[in-house]
């Protein structure tokens, strides 16, 4: 290998290591922003009042097999 095929070499891989930090840091971006919009969902939700149900009610599960 001569000097200039080593140092192209150098080059395209810096440049590699560059772009695949710019697409994870673009991709943790994009997480962010889809958690904080799913959060806000979740927020946006109305609270359901509790019903008043007799203490017995939820406390069992029947199953038939």
């Amino acid at each position: 290998m001569d000097i200039t095929s080593i140092a192209s070499l150098a080059t395209d891989l810096a440049q590699t290591r560059t772009a695949e930090a710019v697409g994870v840091t673009v991709l943790r971006k994009a997480i962010d922003l889809e958690s904080a919009g799913a959060l806000a969902l979740i927020n946006a939700l109305p609270q359901m009042p509790a019903a008043p149900l007799p203490p017995h009610v939820g406390q069992l599960v029947n199953t038939i097999a």
